[in-house]
């Protein structure tokens, strides 16, 4: 989808998703202490804004000026500030780095999901932690809900090969397909988590 059915989509409804973080955002990152933080390709801010509630000083990126207005909303409601920056995660360059850089459900196509995750990848400072979480390749046959088009699916395997090949030292501290439970459903739905470290 481009920037204008994101619009779209976003405007149509009052918050497509929950504004209650991701739970792979809270299990991996709630124990990390607060710094600077990237939510990249942020959607509608739930996650920015949740870090920024722990005391994350957070930047928040996506193309949609329509999801940066609800995230504007909501962080106000929250009572917290959030920096959000509008930029296609394609072509954003990273005037700064961050001790955690967040990649939620970004589904793209292999070359530009290589491309985006290499961008998250410099934008990680020494010391500093990546987390990507998306729907998984086998979530298609296996899981339940996510996009049903195998080529914006990927998996763990992936993301190492994109990130650690990346000429950066990281390390790589968790790369799985993890079972999300979804209300209603027969079965779960089938997530890669990857979490890397970037070497001091």
């Amino acid at each position: 989808m481009d920037r204008a059915a994101w619009d779209a989509r976003y405007a149509a409804t009052d918050y497509i998703w929950t504004v209650e973080p991701n739970r792979w955002l809270v299990a991996e990152c709630e124990g990390l202490p607060p710094g600077d933080a990237l939510d990249l390709a942020c959607g509608e801010g739930r996650n920015a804004v949740w870090l920024a509630e722990r005391g994350w000083k957070v930047t928040a990126v996506d193309f949609s000026r329509v999801a940066l207005d609800k995230g504007r909303r909501l962080a106000a409601h929250r009572g917290v500030t959030v920096r959000w920056e509008q930029a296609d995660v394609l072509t954003w360059e990273p005037t700064d780095t961050f001790d955690l850089v967040a990649v939620l459900y970004l589904q793209l196509p292999e070359a530009e999901r290589r491309r985006a995750l290499r961008i998250a990848v410099e934008a990680v400072r020494a010391g500093g932690t990546l987390l990507v979480v998306a729907h998984d390749t086998r979530n298609l046959d296996e899981g339940v809900g996510g996009p049903q088009d195998p080529a914006v699916l990927y998996t763990p395997a992936d993301v190492v090969a994109d990130t650690v090949g990346s000429g950066r030292e990281l390390i790589v501290e968790r790369a799985e397909t993890v079972e999300r439970p979804v209300e209603g459903a027969g079965r779960p739905a089938l997530d890669c988590l990857v979490r890397i470290r970037r070497a001091l």
